[in-house]
Formats: structure tokens, sequence, C-alpha cells
């Protein structure tokens, strides 16, 4: 086009530097909003998936309609945002498209002065031409802005690597294979919070765990049961020292320190997959022994008579099997693992009787010779415990046997099992 009329070179500068400038302009609001969209968007999703999941807890309690109501308003919050990064995407069209208009009136009524001096054919080309160049120029601005608006979902992957990172998985010190071959844990004054500017939910703990005992942890909520499993594990750093058999859990990596202790969560994990993968995650057992551990847990039965047997697809979560059958195949998984120290947090909170009495009768049995912590809100499943120890507010109260709790009048421990009714105190 300027080799046929080298002065549309003229109004061509210009034109770079208004789209250059628009886009620009553009960008300063488009990567806001998109930042917000993503941000609403994100807990549209939240709220729908966690709807799903507790799909039968909302129409058991009829609260269909307050969360119909939480949904819509995250949908209102997203549509909100949605609506103005279209509105912004129209807006730089419209721009686009009058600049471009007015470049091509300029080139025509430019050819229409010149008329006496151009050809024809070369008016035509440099007609034709002008219109692609345009076309060219706004896709190109177009795609520019909106590759660079969706880097925001790179932008919101990388805060995640900006996070705190735990400790390292492993450490140039590694304890011997058979540690711990006794199982016992003292904490020596030990300060836990979640985050650095969080409260202390575990303060100045003292406690010593025996090998090869039964220790029953209990206490109202928000005592800091949970929060000594999330220290045990290092969840996150604690303050203070947690030394099992003589070995500072700070002074190995987390892989050998979490791979030595098996634990029972209050909610049942199962992995994606087959029954398989969630009892074996590691392929470590045969086949025979995965078929044992379910026999033990009264499990065997249940995965034979299904389609795929050990080779059956778990749903998300495991949601295709019961929350019974989803704490047994964890207590499976735990007897698989073979570990000296087994941590109990509330596991039988949410089955019923039946499952209950198969997992304390199962534990008694195959974790005898092991180091049992048991966490529970059922003060009826610690009251076989060699020893009891009552938290509260994040510090021990009392730590004795669980005869002379129940009937010292004036212990916690006392106050609590008969503050949940006759039913649960022993006779």
């Amino acid at each position: 086009m300027v080799a046929a009329i080298p002065w549309t070179a003229i109004p061509v500068i210009p034109l770079g530097i208004i789209f250059f400038v628009l886009r620009w302009y553009f960008l300063r609001t488009s990567r806001d909003v998109k930042r917000l969209e993503c941000i609403t968007r994100s807990l549209l999703f939240s709220c729908l998936a966690s709807s799903l999941q507790g799909l039968w807890t909302i129409r058991v309690y009829r609260a269909r309609e307050s969360f119909q109501e939480v949904f819509n308003a995250h949908q209102d919050l997203h549509s909100e945002a949605w609506f103005l990064l279209l509105m912004t995407s129209r807006w730089l069209a419209v721009y686009l498209d009058v600049i471009c208009a007015i470049f091509v009136s300029v080139v025509a009524f430019g050819a229409l002065i010149l008329v006496e001096t151009l050809d024809l054919g070369q008016v035509g080309l440099v007609l034709s031409l002008t219109l692609t160049l345009t076309g060219m120029f706004q896709w190109c601005v177009r795609q520019s802005a909106e590759v660079e608006n969706m880097m925001i979902s790179v932008e919101r992957g990388i805060e995640y690597t900006n996070l705190e990172k735990e400790a390292p998985w492993e450490y140039e010190y590694r304890p011997p294979p058979s540690w711990p071959h006794e199982g016992k844990i003292n904490l020596n004054n030990i300060n836990f919070r979640y985050s650095l500017d969080g409260p202390l939910v575990l303060k100045k703990l003292r406690l010593s765990i025996y090998p090869r005992k039964k220790r029953g942890i209990v206490g109202r909520t928000g005592a800091g049961k949970s929060s000594l499993i999330a220290a045990l594990f290092r969840l996150s750093e604690p303050e203070g020292d947690i030394q099992i058999d003589g070995i500072s859990t700070t002074s190995i990596g987390l892989h050998d320190l979490r791979k030595k202790m098996s634990v029972a969560p209050q909610e049942p994990v199962l992995f994606t997959g087959t029954m398989r993968n969630s009892l074996d995650p590691l392929n470590e057992h045969t086949d025979e022994e995965l078929w044992n551990a379910l026999e033990e847990v009264q499990l065997k039965n249940a995965i034979e008579n299904l389609p795929g047997k050990m080779n059956t697809e778990l749903a998300e979560s495991g949601l295709n099997f019961s929350v019974g059958q989803r704490q047994l195949v964890c207590l499976a998984r735990a007897i698989l693992k073979k570990n000296q120290i087994l941590i109990i947090d509330k596991a039988t909170s949410n089955v019923d009787p039946r499952t209950d009495e198969v997992i304390q009768k199962k534990i008694l049995e195959k974790f005898a010779q092991c180091t049992v912590l048991t966490i529970t809100h059922r003060l009826s499943n610690v009251i076989d415990c060699q020893l009891i120890s009552v938290l509260d507010s994040g510090t021990r109260k009392e730590t004795v046997l669980p005869n002379y709790l129940l009937q010292n009048t004036n212990s916690l421990f006392y106050k609590m099992m008969h503050g949940q009714g006759e039913s649960n105190c022993p006779h």
C-alpha cells in the first residue's frame, strides 16, 4: 500500500500509536475485572461442589432454600463481574471499529483529493489493503489484550507457589528402618499455631505417652485435641520439642515421620481410583494381604459382592460407600501399615454403634502391642485406656487413671462424662 501511494504512511503511524494507547488504557481496567471474575467464579464453583457433596444432609435438614439463596448470591456476584468483563471487551471493540472507520475515511478522501494524480487501479488497491490492514490491527490488539487477561489464571496459579512451604520430605539424617520400635512419645513445652499470625492453640503442652500403652485424649470442642495430631504430624511447625523413641520429629524429614504413624481421621479419606488403590496406594502388599485386612474389619463380603470386587472404581471421596464402610477401609489401611503408633481422631463419631464396636474390638486385637492415641468426644471409647489426659484451652489439665477420674467428682473428666448423659456413663 505504501509502495503504491507513499503518503498513506502518514495516517498509518498515528493509527499504530492510537491502537497501542487504547490497548494500554483498556488493560488497566480489564485486568482487574478479569481477576474479579476469576475470584467470584471460584466462590461459585466451591459453593456448588460443597452443596453436591453434602446433598443428602441438605435434604435431610430441609435446608435447600438457604443453600439456594447462597448459591444465587454467588451467581449474581459472578454474573455482575462477567457482564462487566463483557462490557469492557465491547467497549474496546467499538472504539477499534470507530478508529478503523476514521482511518479508512481519511485514506478514501485523500484518494479523492488526489484523484487527478493517481491511477484508478492504485486507488482500488489502496482501499482494499486499507480494509485488510485495519482488520489485522484490530485482531492483533484484541488477541494481545485477551492473552494478557488470560494470564490472570497463571497469576492465580503462581500465588500457590508463593505460599509457605512445608519442611523437606527427607533430611540428610534419616532414622533407622525399625524406628520407632517402642512408640514412646514425649512432648515438651509445645506451642502450636496454624499460621504465623494465628493464635496459639496449644500452650506449653507437656505430655508423655508410654510405649505400647493406650492413651485417651479428651476435652471440649476447641480444647486442642486435633491440634495435638497436627503437631505430631508437623502439619504446621510446632515450637518446642517432640520426641518419638528419643528422636526429635523436627530432625527428620516429613516423609520419614508421617509414614511411621497411622491415623484414623474423623473424616475418612478414600482416594479416587479403585478400592485396591485406596487400601494400598504404594502397591506394597499382595492381594492376599489386602483381602485379609478387609476380612479383619468385616468388609470382605461387601467388597466381594461388588461387580469389580477389588478393582471397583470409587466415586469422589468414596461417596459410593457409607461413612462406616469408609472408616473401616481406613482401619484396614492402618492394619496393613503395621506401624507402632496409631492415632484415632474421633474416628467413630459419625458411625453407628455396631461399626463403633467393630472398630474398638479390632484396635484392641491388632494394636495390642502398639501405642494407641485415642481422641474422641465419646468418653466411653477411652474408658478402657490405661491413662486419660484431659485438655482444656490448649493445656493439659488432668492425666490419671479412668477410674480415679470418675471417682473424683471435682475432676473435669467427671463433669464431661456426666454432661453427656447417663447413657454414656460406665456403671
